[in-house]
C-alpha cells in the first residue's frame, strides 16, 4: 500500500509540473505574439543613424544633429519618451536591431522588399528617389519628355545612368553626384539626374543655382524600421508622424533643412 501511495504521489507531481510547464509555455507564446517589446532604455526611445551622413544625420562638436535627429526627437517627444539617438555602422545597422541594442532605425534607411524581412516599417518620413535637375534660368525643361536629345549629366556606373540612357542619347559620367551639379550650374550640361536629397542639399551647402523639374523617377519611401512583430512601436511612430505633418511641425523641420518639404513627390 505503502509502494502505491508513493508512486500515485509521483504521478500527480508530474502531472502538476506539466501543467505548470504548459501554462508558463501558454503565457510565453501569447506574450510572443501580443507584439509587445521592451524598451532598451526605460523612459526612451533609443534610435539609430551612422552620425556620417549630412544633413540627415551627422556630429557637429561631437553631438548627433540633423534631419533625422529633429525628425526622431520629435517623434519620442509625441509618443511620451526622451529621444536617445546613438551610431552603429551601416552594414550592421539591422542586426543590432535585431540584438536590442536600440528600438528603431531613424537613419535613412529606404524601405525595401528584402529588408523588410528582417525588420518591420512604419509609413515613410520622407520620400525621395531620381530627381531630375537643370540651371535655375533653364525654362526649355519642364519634364522628362523634353530631355530626348539633351546631355545629361549622371554618376558613372548607377542607377540614375540607366535612366538616363532611356531618356537621351546625351548621357556623360561623372565620378560623383556634386561634380555633375556643378557643371550644371555653370551650363555644361542641360540636365542632371540623382537623388533628390543628394541634389537639393548640393543647391543649398554649395550655394548652386539649380533646381528639380517634375516629379521623381522613382519613388524611395524612406522609413523608420523596428524589430521585427513590434507592432505596438510602428503604430505609435506612425501617429506621432502624422501628426507632426498635420499641425506643420514636420514641414517646419524640413524647411530648416533642406528648405522644401520632402514628404512632397
Amino acid at each position: 500500500m505503502k509502494k502505491i501511495a508513493i508512486l500515485l504521489a509521483a504521478a500527480m507531481m508530474l502531472l502538476l509540473s506539466a501543467c505548470g510547464t504548459e501554462k508558463a509555455d501558454g503565457e510565453k507564446a501569447a506574450k510572443a505574439s501580443s507584439g509587445k517589446h521592451e524598451l532598451v532604455k526605460k523612459g526612451a526611445l533609443t534610435f539609430s543613424m551612422t552620425g556620417q551622413y549630412p544633413p540627415l544625420n551627422f556630429k557637429k562638436d561631437g553631438k548627433l544633429t540633423g534631419f533625422d535627429v529633429e525628425i526622431g526627437t520629435e517623434i519620442a517627444k509625441r509618443i511620451g519618451l526622451e529621444a536617445n539617438p546613438v551610431t552603429n555602422p551601416w552594414e550592421t545597422i539591422i542586426q543590432g536591431l535585431k540584438a536590442k541594442k536600440y528600438d528603431a532605425i531613424i537613419g535613412s534607411m529606404t524601405a525595401t522588399p528584402e529588408r523588410d524581412k528582417q525588420v518591420d516599417f512604419t509609413n515613410p518620413y520622407y520620400l525621395s528617389g531620381a530627381q531630375i535637375f537643370v540651371a535655375e534660368g533653364n525654362t526649355d525643361i519642364q519634364s522628362k519628355e523634353d530631355l530626348k536629345g539633351k546631355t545629361i549629366g549622371v554618376i558613372q556606373a548607377s542607377t540614375w545612368k540607366d535612366m538616363a540612357e532611356d531618356l537621351s542619347d546625351q548621357v556623360k559620367g561623372y565620378p560623383t553626384d556634386v561634380n555633375a551639379l556643378q557643371d550644371l550650374a555653370l551650363g555644361r550640361l542641360d540636365a542632371v539626374i540623382t537623388d533628390k536629397i543628394v541634389g537639393v542639399s548640393a543647391k543649398n551647402e554649395k550655394g548652386l543655382k539649380i533646381k528639380a523639374i517634375g516629379g521623381l523617377l522613382n519613388e524611395d519611401r524612406v522609413s523608420v524600421a523596428v524589430a521585427e512583430g513590434n507592432k505596438e512601436l510602428a503604430d505609435k511612430i506612425n501617429e506621432a508622424i502624422q501628426s507632426m505633418i498635420d499641425d506643420g511641425t514636420y514641414e517646419k523641420i524640413s524647411m530648416k533643412w533642406f528648405n522644401t518639404n520632402v514628404m512632397e513627390k
